[in-house]
């Protein structure tokens, strides 16, 4: 590992840091244009990523989280780490043979019949190591990096003085970071792969969801008597990336059918309730000999909660439905939207967003388009909360793997057996997709158009009622303001009275009036000024 030494890692990490924040305050004080900011994020990226590299491990997975959080990041600073790679150096052999032997209680002979002294992949938190059980067996044993817990509690020291000091004194606009949720956020997924045991136990829960599901998709089985929190012991499988052109060819499958089966394997876990693979690169996902989808390397993964679930397919429902208001109001409670204030904003934007034509974009500049997107988002209080952020970077990756594998293909053309084939599976629920689609045809936007033409005389009744309600509210609380003026002013007419003619006991009536009046005059002033604002927005 690079840069082991704890006191040299914190001052690179601090130095990067502090350096990063005096340009930024000297650029705020300058009040530099759009473009000079734009420079500036870029030349943060590189430097940032240079550094990532050099010290490598832990950082760098940091990096890559990093780089799909867009929502809270500047697009310059998020093209400089999207591609981070997490190839690291192995350790050192015989601090694996410690790790190993520490970890079982055992030598390594008590367990295997052997273990090759190289590992076959090495990434930032563990490595992995080919070998065979005494009884024959050839496993696939990763074993999590010597002296990564330290390195962990360094980097995480580290930042936490960053984030406290970015905090307090960074000049960004309010909203735009949330830097204690970063933080949060960083440390709950790292701490979750640290954890091989709740691999394993991921490995377990795919095992049994694919049961039924095991002539498409493969999940390598665990042994779970050799598992510890820091070595998982797994079935050794063989498999075929997708970027080996040559051997995806010699598959006895069309490209169309191994993309379909990807589909089949990730959909249901993007739509119903559970875990789903978070981290679906090329390296992670393989296709066997057979034609199945092998899931490899389940540290990441996030979940989906019944009641996310079920918000999640109202929002499908209502998007085809064009159902704008319930959309958002999925949206609400799913937390992309922290308060409801901005709801009608929401509305129009989404309602542009699906009734968008995507053949404009053949003459639209691109570039332009996706920065001015980007300004929308960030204007509005919307921020990705963790569980969708993973979620949204595992369909992107699978539609990176799906273009790579069938380049020429309609992705929602090739999509949609796959997808109506799992409706069918959803019983009493696919009536209601079925439904929420069948009421976005034209036929039914006909006979919802003549149905609303023959109900408009009793909805416009209703809305006169409304109003009529509404105004004589208002007259009320008008009427109700004007008399607290009118007796505030026979009381302050008694005060004056009462001081001239010496009376206390009209003093102290004339007084008590006034101030009550007085009160009362001023909660009808509010009431009055909401209920204004709540005709307005009504009308």
């Amino acid at each position: 590992m690079a840069v082991k030494s704890k006191w040299k890692r914190i001052y690179k990490v601090l130095t990067l840091f502090f350096s990063i924040f005096l340009k930024i305050y000297w650029y705020k004080l300058r009040k530099k244009s759009d473009s000079d900011w734009e420079k500036l994020w870029l030349e943060i990226g590189k430097k940032f990523r240079k550094t990532l590299f050099e010290l490598e491990g832990l950082l760098i997975k940091i990096g890559q989280i990093l780089s799909i959080r867009s929502d809270l990041l500047p697009h310059a600073f998020i093209s400089q780490i999207q591609d981070l790679t997490d190839k690291v150096p192995p350790s050192n052999w015989d601090e694996i043979k410690k790790q190993l032997e520490n970890e079982w209680g055992e030598s390594l002979d008590y367990h295997l019949q052997s273990i090759d002294q190289h590992s076959i992949a090495s990434a930032s938190i563990g490595e992995v190591y080919k070998g065979v059980l005494k009884n024959g067996t050839t496993v696939a044993i990763k074993v999590q990096r010597p002296h990564i817990q330290s390195i962990i509690q360094t980097d995480f020291r580290t930042l936490r003085i960053i984030i406290w000091f970015a905090d307090h004194f960074v000049p960004v606009p309010k909203g735009f970071i949330h830097f204690n949720v970063l933080f949060n956020e960083l440390k709950q997924v790292i701490e979750q792969e640290l954890d091989f045991q709740l691999e394993m136990k991921s490995l377990i829960y795919f095992k049994e969801r694919y049961k039924s599901s095991s002539d498409i998709v493969q999940i390598p089985s665990v042994y779970k008597d050799l598992c510890t929190s820091k070595i998982l012991v797994m079935e050794w499988v063989e498999g075929i990336r997708l970027s080996d052109e040559q051997q995806i060819n010699q598959l006895p499958f069309s490209r169309e059918e191994l993309a379909k089966r990807l589909i089949s394997a990730f959909l249901p876990q993007w739509l119903e309730p559970g875990l789903f693979h978070a981290d679906p690169h090329p390296g992670n996902i393989l296709f066997s000999s057979e034609g199945k989808v092998i899931m490899l390397d389940l540290g990441m993964v996030g979940e989906i909660s019944k009641k996310d679930a079920t918000y999640f397919q109202t929002l499908i429902g209502s998007v085809l439905a064009k159902d704008y208001t319930k959309a958002v109001e999925c949206l609400y409670h799913l937390e992309f939207l922290h308060s409801q204030d901005n709801s009608r904003t929401m509305e129009k934007l989404m309602e542009e967003l699906v009734s968008f034509d995507p053949s404009q974009l053949m003459e639209a500049d691109l570039l332009k388009l996706k920065l001015e997107m980007n300004d929308l988002i960030q204007a509005l209080p919307i921020q990705v909360p963790t569980r969708f952020v993973f979620l949204g970077r595992a369909v992107v990756t699978i539609e990176g793997n799906l273009r790579n594998l069938v380049p020429d293909q309609e992705l929602l053309e090739l999509g949609k057996p796959v997808f109506m084939k799992w409706l069918q599976s959803q019983g009493n629920n696919k009536w209601s997709f079925l439904w929420q689609w069948a009421k976005s045809q034209p036929l039914f936007k006909i006979i919802h158009s003549v149905t609303d033409f023959l109900q408009a005389p009793k909805k416009y009744e209703m809305v006169k009622e409304t109003e009529q309600r509404r105004l004589f509210q208002f007259t009320i609380i008008e009427n109700n303001k004007k008399r607290c003026f009118q007796l505030a002013l026979i009381g302050l007419i008694g005060v004056g009275y009462s001081i001239v003619s010496s009376q206390d006991l009209l003093w102290q009536l004339s007084g008590g009036l006034t101030i009550l009046s007085a009160v009362g005059y001023g909660i009808c002033g509010i009431r009055l000024k909401k209920w204004m604002k709540y005709m307005q927005e009504g009308r």
